[in-house]
């Protein structure tokens, strides 16, 4: 069974083609034949070796990704919202071999929807992990219709979705950007675009003299965005961030991992891309024997979308 991934931790230079067992089926559970596997950050940390020791999987290959689509194979026994032949995408919470860089691809049930209407794998492939993640985000914040909600990483896929739903959600939303980002955030739904960088904080207060009431910290600035929050806001991080405790703020580490099972949610976003609220974007393919050259990209920077290997 063919898939991208590393026999030694490394640079992108570290990823080949390597072959991995064919995972069984159980019950409960979805089998894939995978089409697309798109390519996150969280993917490039974990063939650095980054995540090694929480690994319960000590002995190569290690395949990341998180992101996969594809068409249903196989469904295990009490699999009743899907069925042979559907095109499907899911979140995988990868470890050893049994990341989604794999053409073939075994999944719980709970982490496997139809794919939305009319979207190609590929597209499909762009959605479940970023999307659960700024859905977690959003609800751990809990804010409430008029509030206002700052984004950092407006232009990535966390930071985007992040958007569209808080404005489904009736948020006013202030988003930073470059100057060459600027039309796409706006495009994306923000009512106020700022400048980015390190007095980001700064530039937001400009606007909301008395703070925003919550923060989504896509671009991972921590410390140096918290000015831009209220005293007692809310403040969503994706990288485990959990603040120095000044000003009671409230803090919330987004882990995918604890809502990978959480089928409503991935349905409900499913529905939303029907519904025009969300939007997929692909920024470029690559086919899966290319890995490291999708990982060189994505660690130069300045991608918009995701990148996406194809099976």
């Amino acid at each position: 069974m063919r898939a991208a991934g590393v026999t030694e931790f490394g640079g992108p230079e570290a990823l080949h083609i390597v072959d991995v067992e064919q995972e069984p089926l159980g019950p409960g559970q979805v089998r894939l034949t995978v089409e697309a596997a798109a390519v996150s950050p969280t993917d490039t940390h974990a063939r650095s070796g980054a995540y090694a020791e929480r690994d319960p999987v000590k002995t190569p290959p290690w395949v990341p990704g998180m992101d996969v689509a594809g068409t249903v194979a196989e469904v295990g026994e009490g699999v009743d919202h899907l069925s042979v032949g559907d095109l499907a995408m899911g979140v995988v919470v990868p470890f050893g071999p049994y990341g989604a860089y794999r053409e073939d691809k075994v999944l719980p049930g709970n982490s496997v929807v139809r794919a939305p209407a009319g979207a190609t794998a590929v597209e499909a492939a762009t959605l479940p992990m970023n999307g659960l993640t700024a859905r977690f985000s959003l609800n751990l914040m809990a804010l409430q219709p008029g509030e206002v909600l700052a984004v950092t990483g407006a232009a990535g896929a966390y930071g985007g979705y992040v958007i569209q739903l808080a404005k489904a959600e009736g948020l006013t939303v202030v988003a930073d950007a470059s100057e060459a980002d600027e039309e796409l955030v706006r495009g994306l739904g923000a009512d106020v675009v700022v400048r980015r960088g390190d007095d980001v904080a700064e530039r937001i207060r400009e606007h909301f003299p008395e703070g925003v009431h919550g923060l989504a910290d896509g671009s991972v600035q921590d410390e140096l965005v918290l000015p831009a929050v209220r005293d007692g806001g809310a403040v969503a991080t994706v990288r485990g961030y959990r603040g120095n405790g000044e000003r009671g703020l409230r803090f919330f580490p987004t882990l995918v991992r604890k809502v990978a099972e959480e089928r409503a949610w991935l349905d409900t976003l499913r529905q939303q891309v029907e519904d025009g609220v969300l939007t997929l974007r692909v920024a470029r393919t690559f086919p899966a024997e290319q890995a490291a050259e999708a990982h060189r990209v994505l660690e130069a920077g300045g991608v918009r979308g995701r990148l996406v290997l194809t099976f």
